[in-house]
């Protein structure tokens, strides 16, 4: 039996170096699908996302149902548990309703916001400045926009009147 050359040593260190880093790049791309990734609709929805957010451009993500920009610094995930009504801040941009995750915002300084009455639900989560969501989620929501919307965000003066 033949000794190793140090060639073959470097071929072979080479070879695992590029596999681990390869593991790496991927693993730093994977982003978890939501509960309920498999919705048909879903597809529609990532698809008709748009390549560049402001500030930050289409990354690739691995993950079903799942986009990303800007190195994951905004993740979309398509198929999220539908929210049932809350006192939690709602917003609407152009006529889709995000319920703002004020605990998670307060505990880990990170944008949650999930659309409210639709199904599937989006979830979008954003570590940046939380003055930018806004013009993000305008961006946004032409992929969203056409899922039918069937219960609309309200706030404590209609309640009353919506009981």
């Amino acid at each position: 039996m033949r000794k190793p050359t140090t060639r073959t040593w470097i071929w072979l260190t080479a070879a695992v170096v590029v596999v681990t880093g390869g593991a790496f790049y991927v693993d730093g791309h994977r982003v978890s699908a939501a509960p309920h990734a498999d919705d048909p609709k879903c597809d529609k929805v990532i698809s008709r996302l748009p390549d560049d957010i402001p500030g930050a451009s289409r990354d690739w993500a691995l993950g079903n149902a799942v986009a990303s920009w800007g190195g994951q610094k905004a993740v979309f995930r398509c198929g999220a548990e539908e929210l049932q009504p809350n006192v939690n801040l709602c917003v609407t941009a152009d006529g889709v309703d995000w319920v703002l995750d004020e605990a998670r915002l307060k505990r880990d300084g990170v944008s949650v916001l999930r659309t409210y009455g639709r199904s599937p639900a989006v979830e979008f989560t954003y570590s940046g400045p939380r003055e930018e969501v806004g013009g993000i989620l305008a961006t946004l929501d032409p992929a969203v926009k056409w899922i039918p919307q069937e219960r609309k965000c309200i706030g404590l003066d209609d309640a009353a009147t919506a009981l």
